[in-house]
């Protein structure tokens, strides 16, 4: 069940009549913790009813091993090992099985050995690595001592399987969402209109950008023979944008209808094309996700609390396990190894940056900031700049459909100086916009966009950095909130509008779902 289906607009109805009828007529917390359950769960099978039993097999296994750790401290160490080893397990058995029999049988023919695994027909179960990253941050906070192990089965399982992030996120933390579930919500027009807003604004983000910017990023990526190198950067910019707006769409819908119901998850974005640096778009992008791997991956190998080079690899381990976790491919890989790359040498190069802002008056030292150096706002554009430009980099392999394809994308756009020497030498014998729609692909029976296509894509990322911009210190709906009511008014009835109107049509899935 998609959140942009008809089919979920009348799920989250009825789960908001049943849920506020049981905190004020019924009134026990049991019975609205069981009726919450029992719709996530419904949620969940509306995919696949077969893979209930694989979130179960998880529940059950890290809810135990959690009790075990408690009344066993002795042997909580054995516990948690076989509590991670089952749900990776797992995992591992439904994504990455496939992957790690290709790799093996790729490396046996390498060496003319006649060996191969066979090839499992799985479906990849929706969400699984979003759910078996949270019920493993269970499991550890446990062992740590961060929390108590949950003894209700029903509020325990519920915190696993809670609808709106169950199948995306954001993947939230025991401490911060368990709490709530044992406390009724009461019914709060403010913060459910507020939540309605927020999910409206992620709506908007999906069915009006992202699904509009898909159609040319799709359109040329998945037919490279026919693309040019202007265009697979231009297809490239649009796939940041996005799945920026596809992913960050799907989490404050997941926010907004959460807020709804009384229960706060947390941002999973923030401005990310805004950082000035590779390291601070990691605190702003998928924020979930980075914080997980950071609290409990690479803090635990040592973090930044050792050597340079213990540094570089636990970085490097992060990334690439990270790449691994987005995709069972190898240009997943790539794409973690590559931003382990910019982080490594970012760290390396440093004090020399610095040095250089300093001693050309770009920037002065300042204790006070994090950084140890304050740079003037003019170059911070251009820190900005350069940042996008590595990210954009970064995401040809993460949108390539394979390492292949990663090649040829890449060798294309080394091509790019010829082809826009070309591009102006057509410019006075074919017209500018005639040449335009050669360089850029830019016809729809290929690449799905026409001119005029473009320009409306371009003016939509325009608007969205726009609105980045105006609410860099705040969320937009408590900049509405403070207007005059026609301005408040106009701002809904647009997006409404936008929504019903100008959505692309068709169902798509959100990106992340892949993952």
């Amino acid at each position: 069940m998609l959140f942009n289906s008809v089919q979920f607009i009348f799920f989250f109805a009825a789960v908001f009549f049943a849920y506020f009828i049981c905190v004020h007529l019924v009134k026990r917390n049991s019975v609205t913790q069981l009726v919450l359950l029992l719709f996530s769960l419904f949620f969940y099978a509306c995919w696949k009813p077969a893979y209930l039993c694989l979130i179960i097999i998880s529940i059950i296994i890290t809810y135990l091993s959690g009790l075990g750790m408690e009344k066993y401290r002795t042997k909580k160490a054995l516990i948690l090992t076989a509590s991670l080893v089952s749900n990776l397990a797992i995992l591992f058995f439904f994504k990455y099985y496939n992957f790690f029999a290709d790799s093996v049988s790729w490396t046996a023919s390498l060496f003319k050995i006649n060996f191969s695994m066979p090839y499992l027909n799985v479906l990849l179960p929706v969400g699984i690595s979003f759910y078996t990253f949270q019920a493993l941050g269970y499991s550890i906070d446990v062992y740590k001592e961060k929390i108590q192990a949950e003894k209700n089965f029903i509020t325990y399982a519920l915190f696993v399987t809670f609808f709106p992030q169950l199948v995306a996120g954001p993947i939230e933390r025991t401490g911060n969402l368990l709490p709530q579930f044992k406390v009724n919500h009461e019914f709060d027009y403010e913060r459910i209109t507020n939540g309605l807003k927020l999910a409206a604004w992620g709506y908007f983000e999906k069915v009006v950008i992202a699904d509009r910017l898909a159609v040319y990023v799709n359109g040329i990526y998945n037919n490279l023979d026919t693309s040019t190198g202007a265009s697979l950067v231009l297809a490239t910019f649009f796939f940041s944008f996005q799945v920026l707006c596809d992913f960050s769409g799907y989490s404050d819908i997941a926010i907004g209808v959460a807020q709804v119901l009384g229960f706060k998850l947390m941002r999973n974005f923030r401005r990310p094309f805004f950082s000035k640096s590779i390291p601070e778009l990691w605190t702003r992008w998928h924020i979930s996700l980075s914080t997980w791997f950071k609290d409990y991956l690479y803090i635990p190998m040592g973090g930044s609390r050792c050597n340079a080079f213990r540094r570089y690899f636990n970085l490097a381990v992060t990334f690439i396990i990270s790449g691994i976790w987005h995709g069972a491919a190898w240009h997943y890989v790539a794409w973690g190894a590559l931003h382990a790359f910019y982080q490594i040498v970012g760290i390396a190069l440093r004090p020399f940056r610095t040095k250089i802002l300093v001693a050309c008056h770009l920037g002065h030292y300042d204790s006070s900031l994090k950084s140890g150096v304050f740079v003037k706002r003019g170059w911070q554009f251009v820190q900005i700049f350069n940042t996008f430009v590595l990210f954009l980099i970064a995401a040809v392999p993460f949108r390539a459909n394979n390492m292949i394809d990663c090649g040829r994308i890449y060798k294309k756009i080394a091509g790019l100086p010829s082809e826009i020497m070309t591009f102006l030498s057509s410019i006075g014998s074919s017209g500018l916009v005639s040449s335009a729609r050669n360089l850029f692909v830019l016809n729809e029976t290929v690449s799905g966009y026409g001119v005029k296509h473009a320009a409306a894509a371009l003016m939509l990322v325009l608007f969205l950095l726009f609105i980045d911009f105006l609410t860099r210190r705040e969320r937009g709906v408590q900049i509405i909130a403070r207007q005059h009511w026609i301005v408040r008014w106009t701002c809904y009835y647009a997006i409404t509008f936008a929504i019903i109107f100008l959505s692309v049509t068709g169902k798509t899935e959100f990106v992340y779902f892949q993952f």
